[in-house]
């Protein structure tokens, strides 16, 4: 029991560090368990564990998504299951800050996520870095550098701001049914400017995300302009905002976008990844409402090729909450992208219908239950270029946790 304790009172004192450098007085009670305040049976805990550091604050933070998740498929490109259904770690966010600078907005960032990694086992999970950057303020008026592996401009302001269930579902741009352009984090360099009426992100990355094989031959100029036009700007269960943003991505012999011709063979020579969106969404405190245009352009040269990130499309979500504090939610997203076809191809669109509902039982646990369908008519081009999608309807049960 000794050994349980000291762990707890370890894990406390880490905690107590990140809310403030003095001490944090714990309690126990008779089965061992560690307080942070006084209460009946509890007794004070005279031994403390020393966190040592040569930064002057640490916060502890971290995110988990925990889920349920069975699919009836309609139809299946490969091996054909008529449904498939299991338990899921979505996400498993433990992440540190630590400040080291006089400025208390500077800081050093690093966030580990867990991940399915099949070199061990199929079920096996493995811990990877996602951020692991540093944070400068006010390098120029109202404008921050996050140096290293770093957000990218647009996934973060749309998690944030507009689609808030990624535990769910990534965003329009990132989501493998729909346009599947780009990942959230990557190695580089990114100016974040804050005003009351405009934000703005524009950052150099490798170009290829942090999972993505790095490509030395091209860079990726990535932006996000925002305009906050009723000067407020997030918090969506607090605040009352209407912001419109453009942003896009300039990558040069991009990878994961090698042109396919007609047999679904790669070309040597890397495209050019370029893609332009608009988005915009209003927000008061009981709903929200957002919809955004995507279009990726093709730069391969000859008529048989395309590449494999051309295409046009668009998504929109809503949601509606109700509650003392807004802790009873309805939402419904959807997307739909219609892919470059190469050659004689037929076109076909990948089209993505998410239904929902949600709880916020406190500020550290929300349960989220949804329907997502996936719609794609004629997979004639999803089989030849290697870009497989299948049909069907899943049904899931998500716990996020946030502390």
């Amino acid at each position: 029991m000794k050994k349980i304790v000291l762990s707890a009172l370890a894990a406390l004192t880490l905690g107590s560090v990140a809310a403030n450098a003095g001490a944090t007085k714990l309690y126990q009670d008779a089965n061992g368990q560690v307080f942070t305040q006084a209460g009946e049976g509890r007794t004070a805990i005279k031994t403390s564990t020393s966190v040592f550091s040569h930064a002057d604050k640490l916060k502890f933070s971290g995110q988990a998504f925990i889920g349920y998740k069975y699919t009836n498929y309609d139809d299946y490109l490969g091996t054909t299951p008529e449904s498939d259904q299991s338990f899921q770690i979505r996400r498993g966010y433990f992440q540190l800050k630590a400040y080291l600078l006089d400025d208390p907005k500077s800081y050093y960032r690093v966030t580990f996520d867990l991940k399915n990694d099949s070199s061990f086992d199929t079920n096996s999970l493995a811990v990877r870095a996602k951020y692991a950057y540093l944070n400068l303020n006010e390098v120029l008026p109202a404008t921050s550098l996050e140096i290293g592996l770093a957000h990218r401009p647009w996934h973060d302001y749309e998690e944030h701001n507009s689609w808030l269930y990624r535990s769910i579902s990534e965003i329009l741009i990132e989501n493998k049914n729909s346009a599947h352009l780009s990942s959230s984090a990557d190695y580089g360099v990114m100016a974040k400017t804050r005003t009351k009426f405009f934000d703005s992100d524009i950052g150099i990355f490798n170009g290829e995300g942090y999972h993505g094989k790095q490509n030395s031959n091209g860079m990726s100029l990535e932006w996000r302009f925002t305009g906050h036009l009723l000067g407020t700007a997030g918090h969506p269960e607090k605040n009352t905002y209407l912001d419109a943003s453009f942003f896009g991505q300039l990558n040069q012999k991009h990878y994961a976008s090698t042109a396919k011709n007609v047999a679904g063979t790669s070309v040597t020579e890397n495209d050019d990844l370029k893609f332009y969106g608009l988005h915009t969404v209003f927000n008061m405190p009981a709903f929200l409402i957002s919809a955004q245009y995507v279009t990726s352009t093709n730069t391969a040269s000859a008529v048989n090729y395309v590449s494999q990130g051309a295409g046009k499309g668009y998504s929109f979500n809503a949601e509606g909450r109700i509650g003392d504090e807004h802790q009873y939610k309805a939402f419904a997203k959807y997307d739909n992208w219609t892919p470059d076809a190469a050659g004689t191809d037929s076109t076909y669109t990948r089209k993505t219908e998410i239904f929902g509902v949600a709880w916020k039982q406190n500020k550290n646990v929300e349960w989220v239950a949804n329907t997502t369908i996936n719609n794609n008519d004629n997979n004639q081009y999803g089989t030849t270029t290697g870009s497989s999608t299948s049909n069907g309807t899943s049904y899931m049960l998500t716990a996020q946790i946030d502390f």
